[in-house]
């Protein structure tokens, strides 16, 4: 039987820098432009990081279903170890959904209808990244829809719904995207490289797998460049004082040293909490620049 404890580990909370990250850089373009709605930045917080805790426990229990996790390194999993029925943990994941919906909603009413489309193709990409018949997760693609609603859809829509246009703000939202998404992808690479020889297995084809060892790790390198090289676009398009988030590749840097060094199995788990915090580095420090422009 899971207690608490287990649920908050299953939920997998060092993952949520990833969902924080997006929305402090979105508000912090719109406080540039002179148009944040600080209620509406804590409803886009509510909702991603509903959708990171909801996409975290249906890992659990679509990978725990199909025994990929029987012989997982790293964070504890429900349905894989036992503690949880696989009904309960689908039940978790799509009471996430659900509140990531009504929180939602409301910003959709208050800004555009559309949004209620983009916020279904998000729920829906949360699911079938493991869930479903034929996971995307399992075919390579996972990172790029990392991409896609971690990054550009987060950090973009996040700025969009304070806004309410694409305006000036637009294309700084839209780099700030790609230098999140790309760390976003950085931690799906890292916790991908970990588990190759246990999802070569499983037959779960992610990039990594696809790739091999080597060019995973040459992969995750080239990610934290991207990352590097979108700040300084951000700069370009707004003020230079955003080069404060450079401060992330001291975490990132370190991350890099050690994926490159060699390191496998159980020895990448510092490498997902270091990128956890050069996201969230890359965030924090290039909102406040935003902010001190």
């Amino acid at each position: 039987m899971a207690t608490p404890a287990h649920w908050i580990a299953g939920a997998r909370l060092r993952t949520l820098p990833a969902a924080v990250a997006p929305v402090l850089v979105g508000t912090a373009v719109a406080a540039y432009d002179d148009q944040a709605v600080w209620w509406k930045a804590l409803l886009a917080l509510v909702v991603s990081l509903a959708l990171q805790v909801g996409v975290n426990y249906a890992n659990d229990y679509s990978d725990g279903i199909r025994g990929t996790d029987d012989e997982r390194v790293g964070p504890l999993r429900l349905v894989g170890s036992g503690l949880a029925t696989p009904a309960a943990v689908k039940r978790a994941a799509f009471g996430c959904f659900g509140l990531a919906g009504v929180a939602g909603l409301v910003l959709a009413a208050t800004t555009s209808l559309w949004l209620v489309l983009v916020g279904v193709l998000c729920i829906l990409a949360a699911w079938f990244y493991t869930g479903g018949s034929k996971p995307y997760g399992y075919l390579g693609l996972g990172e790029v829809m990392v991409f896609v609603f971690f990054g550009l859809v987060a950090v973009v829509g996040t700025t969009y719904v304070q806004t309410g246009e694409w305006g000036e703000a637009g294309w700084p939202a839209l780099a700030g995207g790609v230098g999140i998404g790309a760390l976003a992808c950085v931690i799906l690479v890292a916790n991908n490289l970990r588990d190759i020889p246990t999802d070569v297995v499983a037959g779960k084809l992610t990039l990594a797998v696809r790739l091999g060892d080597a060019r995973t790790r040459v992969f995750f390198t080239l990610l934290v460049a991207l990352a590097a090289a979108a700040l300084v676009v951000l700069a370009a398009l707004t003020t230079w004082w955003a080069l404060l988030g450079l401060g992330f590749l001291v975490p990132a840097g370190a991350a890099v040293r050690t994926v490159l060094g060699g390191a496998r199995g159980p020895a990448l788990i510092p490498v997902l909490q270091r990128i956890g915090m050069a996201e969230l580095a890359w965030a924090v420090l290039a909102g406040a620049g935003l902010l001190a422009g």
